[in-house]
This record gives C-alpha cells, structure tokens and sequence, in this order.
C-alpha cells in the first residue's frame, strides 16, 4: 500500500506539473500576443471603424440564449441609435480621428428614424471638413441613407444597388381559417382598425389601403428628400422606377449601373477600399493582411468617449438629473425586454426613480403599441412622476402608435420626426374559436349552467350571445377611455379626437399638423426642452433608466464571439431576396401566436410593421417546443 501511494503521488505530481507548464505556455503566448500587436480595445489616431453587422435599433435586445445555444450562432448583431450617433458627433471633435471607415456589407438596415438620425450626424462630420468612406456589397434603401454622406461611396464588382422604398405585404388568413372551421370572433373599434383583417379577410380593405398607401407615400417623399439632399447627383428615379432598363444599359452589371446612377463613385473589392483609407490615415503596420489600415473599433471608442454602463450622459457640468426612459417593441404585461416593452420591468424602472429625485423624465417611444393593459400600466407609472411636479416630454421614435400612443398621454409636450408613425387610435380584441372543427372530428361538448356566462369564454363550444355583446362593449369602454386620455392631453373635443381617431395611422409631420404632436425635433432636443422647463439651462446630467446586462448573456456572447446567424451575410441581390423569404417563417409564426394568444383588449398598429424596413433576422429554426423547454431550463 506504501508503494502503490508514493506511485498515486508521483502520478498526481507529474499530473500538476503539466498543467502547471500548460498555463505558463499559455500566459507566456498571451503575453507575446499582446507586446506584439495594438489592443483592440484602444482608440487610435486614425479612422473609426463603424462596421455595421447588423441593425440599427432604439434599444439593444439581449441575445436569446435558448436560441443562440441551439442555433450555434448568436443572432445578426444590434447598434443602439444613440450610441452610434454619440460616437459619430464626438469624432468629429477628436482630432485623433481623420475619417470613418463605414462598412455596410453586412448592414441589416434600421427603423427610418433611427437610420436618418445616425445620417444626421454622418452629415455633421462631412460638415467638420472630415472625410466619410463607405462600403458595401448591395446598397439597401437604409444603407443609401448612411451611404448619401459619404464622400467615396464604393460598391464591391458583385453588388448593386436595391432601392424597393417602403411597402410591403401583410399575411390574411381569413380564407384558411374558414377552411378548417375555425371561428376569429372579433370586436373593434375604428375604421381604419386593420389589425384584425387578417383573421378575417382575404385582403386589405378599402379603409386600410387607402390609409396605409397614404402614409407610404409620405416616408417615400421624406426618403427621397434626404437622400437628394445628402447627394445631389443621385439619380434616385433611374436607380428605382428604370432599373431594369439602366442595368440592360449597362450590360447587366448591376454595379457600373449603380455608377451610372449617381448612386456610388467607385467599384473595388473591400481590400481596394481599404488601401484607400491607408493613403489617407495611414497603413496598419501591426497588420499583414491586404487592405488593412489605422482604425478604432466602434465599441473601443465609445468605452472611452462615454463609459456609459450606468447610463448617464452629462450636459455642461452635469447638475440636476433628467431621466430617459426607453419604451420599445410591442407592449406586454410582463417582464420582456430590453427591446421589448414588458409592462412590469418598465414599471418597476420608473418606480425605482420615484426617489432620485429626477428634475424631468423623458418617455423615449419606438413602439407600435400591444396590450391596453400593459400601456395603462406604463401610463400610471408616468402620471406618478408626473404627480411629483416635474415636466414630461415625449420622444416618438420610429413608431408611437396605438398603445405607444396610449403612453404619450402623459406628455407636457411631445416630439416627433417628420418619418415617425404614430396615432393609430383604436382597440381590438381577436379570439379563436373552435367548436365547427371539433364537430367535423366528431367530437362535442354539453354541460350545465347557471347563468348565459356560466363556462365562457368557452373556446371549445363557442360564445353565447351575451358573452359577444360583453367582450363588443369592454371593447368599445376601452376605446372611449382612450378617446378620453388623448382629448385631454391634447386639449381636444371627443368628437375631434374621435375624427382623427378610428385607429388611422399619421406620419408625424400629418400628426403635427393635427394637433397630435407638437414639434419636430430627435430625443436630445426633447431633453433640452425638458431641461428647460425644469429651469435647469444646459447643466445637467441625462440618466437612462435601464435593466442592468446580464453578465451571463454577457459571458456567452464573449464564447461565441462574433459569429452571426448565416443570413446576415448579404453578398448579392439575390441573396437579399432569400433572406427575406426565410423571414416569412417567423412572420407566419408570429401571427399565429398573436391569434391563439388571448391577451385581452389591444392597442396594436399592424399597419406600422409591414413598413419599417429593418431587415433584422429571423430566430433560428429551432422548434418552439424545444426552444421553450430550453428556455425553461435556462431560467432556473
């Protein structure tokens, strides 16, 4: 037994002693690695490198990690609007930084408020004297918003460019649920409601489309304008409506027709590109590969720009604070988000402010609406801090329609873009029944009751008439309240809140006009504005009231690196056209949960979302049960 120990020890010696030698290696190359070549994590004079692989967005949504497991990937990735435009306007003043590098060739697009705000300061810095690069593979509508600043727009020999404007199709199941005997009782108020059309049609009505195709024509108009102003020499018409004919002109090479367009100045490869940022910031000379030059990752400068992981943003000396709440995706009653808005966490955010003794409170608002409920739940916790003295101003985004309309109620004074969709002013509730079905099956249900509502909603037997005209008139309670909230922010009549109501989507230069916002003007004015009602000039601090990151999330994400979904990688047109197909899985999806998920009465804009041209990925294809009993797991 002594021998056989002094063995085990000497086994377990020479065991240590490798493992020890192992991480010596390790910390010795890691060592070598890093006396060897820059930090990437450091800001250097030169350009800054905005490779946009991915979408911009109003709020980053953490990553799915059920999803992102099984998939194997981490989905496409998310810029916050403001951070990129934080970045782009201190870039201007840092003379460590001679240009920007902007990289599009895995650009999935944005909302069009946020994509124009990051133009905006594109614009800014041209206007500094500073130079702007930029290139991509297939230029979308987004992409050529950023794009139009720059001063060399280059276009890979493979690419082209794809100008589609806004529009888009919805799905309508009318017909197929009335194949298989399954019954969308539904009960709205508003004409021009659509969000409930397709449970019940075959297309869109008379109502919708006119509405929907007057809104369309007002983001294509205000596209345009940016786009012509920002490039003078583009020839959007021959780029769009004579496509065909000018890529037959050019021998079907979609990139000399891009060229011939006004639409891009160069053709090269992504190296070429790179070779000629070099000549202007100078060749990385801790880099061997073609194409390298000088550049700060976005993530590098920001960190040392704005080391924001409390979300604060300071204004002169940074006095009084001035809180920001952040309201976007579809309202819910829970806990979604960030990129979501889940009634509860925001709540708790703002309630959790109630003692900091905030100077204004600024609602950021990029949703289309959701749940009344989860909306009025919002509501109340903003009325708390209005309770408190202090002014509110509403910042609408992309969207603030419907409930994120219902939200906006509490506003002393709201801001808009001229591109942003909001009112939206109606309510609907949508619920499946299936009583026809189970009879084909031969199956049938009987019981006993007490009262007309005894059992009901019985999803399984069918709604009694009572139970129709109850769930029509909570409807209808609802809508009036609705009506209520928004004539008295906006010191309104019922009956002409009633007449610019009726669910009717406005862009924010109509909503102005009407009376439904106040000013044209992005979030930092909002906070101006705010700053100075509360009498505090430009001394003051911007809090963002926010869920802390998850350090979990955190931590996959760093083992995944940064390797994205397949599909966010667009090398062609056609490969463009194949990713929004695959899109269509997740929009049918999405439809169906939004039908069997009974959620009580909604203020939802359907219009809003066929429009918004953010191109952002579909989760992976992993089946929802699995997914969910991962996600299950996860959570404990």
């Amino acid at each position: 037994m002594s021998f056989a120990g002094k063995v085990w020890r000497l086994l377990v010696g020479i065991k240590d002693a490798l493992a020890l030698a192992f991480l010596l290696l390790f910390f010795v190359l890691l060592f070598s690695a890093l006396s060897t070549r820059p930090n990437p994590g450091i800001v250097r004079e030169g350009a800054l490198l905005l490779r946009l692989d991915g979408a911009i967005v109003e709020e980053k949504s953490p990553v799915d990690l059920a999803d992102a497991l099984f998939s194997g990937a981490l989905p496409a990735g998310q810029y916050a609007a403001r951070d990129l435009v934080l970045a782009i306007d201190e870039a201007a003043r840092d003379e460590r930084v001679q240009a920007i590098a902007l990289d599009l060739t895995t650009f999935l697009g944005g909302g069009q408020v946020n994509v124009q705000e990051v133009g905006d300061a594109l614009a800014r810095f041209h206007t500094a004297g500073k130079p702007i690069y930029a290139f991509g593979v297939v230029y979308t509508d987004d992409a050529m918003t950023l794009a139009a600043h720059a001063d060399e727009i280059w276009i890979d020999p493979m690419g082209g460019v794809l100008i589609q404007g806004p529009g888009g199709t919805n799905l309508y199941y009318g017909a197929a649920l009335e194949r298989f005997n399954v019954k969308a009782h539904v009960y709205k108020v508003g004409t021009y409601k659509s969000a409930v059309e397709p449970f019940t049609s075959t297309g869109m009505s008379d109502p919708a489309r006119e509405n929907a195709q007057g809104f369309v024509n007002e983001l294509w108009d205000e596209w345009r304008a940016h786009v012509k102003q920002a490039r003078a020499r583009a020839d959007i018409e021959a780029a769009t409506t004579g496509l065909i004919d000018l890529v037959a002109a050019n021998e079907g090479d979609f990139a000399k027709a891009a060229l011939a367009a006004g639409m891009a100045d160069r053709i090269g490869t992504h190296d070429e590109w790179g070779d000629r940022i070099a000549r202007v910031v100078g060749a990385d000379s801790w880099e061997d590969r073609p194409g390298s030059f000088i550049a700060s990752e976005l993530d590098a400068y920001l960190a040392e720009i704005a080391p924001t992981t409390a979300g604060v943003r300071t204004f002169g000396g940074g006095g009084q604070t001035v809180g920001v709440i952040t309201i976007a995706g579809e309202i819910t009653d829970g806990e979604a988000g960030p990129g979501s808005a889940g009634a509860a966490r925001i709540e708790r955010l703002l309630d959790n402010a109630l003692d900091d003794d905030l100077a204004a409170l600024v609602v950021r608002v990029d949703s289309p609406g959701g749940s009344v409920s989860g909306s009025e739940v919002i509501r109340r916790a903003i009325m708390r801090h209005k309770a408190n003295g202090i002014p509110i101003a509403v910042s609408m985004g992309n969207y603030a329609a419907s409930g994120g309309y219902w939200i906006s109620t509490p506003g002393d004074r709201i801001f808009a873009e001229p591109e942003t969709l909001t009112g939206s002013i109606g309510v609907f509730l949508v619920i499946p029944t299936f009583e026809d079905l189970l009879a084909d099956l031969g199956v049938t249900t009987d019981g006993v009751q007490t009262t007309a509502l005894s059992g009901q909603p019985d999803l399984f037997a069918g709604f009694t008439p009572e139970t129709e005209a109850l769930l029509q008139s909570e409807t209808e309670a609802i809508y009036a309240r609705f009506l209520g909230l928004v004539g008295q922010s906006r010191n309104m009549a019922p009956a002409r809140v009633d007449a610019l109501a009726q669910g009717r989507v406005w862009t924010g230069g109509a909503a102005r006009q009407l009376g439904l916002v106040d000013q044209f003007g992005d979030l930092d004015a909002a906070l101006a504005w705010a700053a100075k009602q509360a009498g505090i000039g430009d001394d003051y601090r911007v809090e963002y009231l926010q869920t802390p990151p998850d350090p979990y999330v955190a931590f996959v994400e760093g083992m995944m690196g940064d390797e994205t979904s397949a599909g966010a990688r667009l090398t062609s047109i056609s490969a463009l056209f194949a990713q929004r197909e695959r899109d269509l899985t997740a929009r049918i999806a999405g439809d169906f949960d939004r039908l069997m998920a009974v959620r009580g009465v909604q203020a939802r804009c359907l219009d809003c979302l066929p429009y918004e041209r953010s191109n952002t990925l579909a989760k992976a294809a992993v089946p929802t049960w699995i997914s969910a009993l991962a996600r299950r797991i996860l959570a404990h």
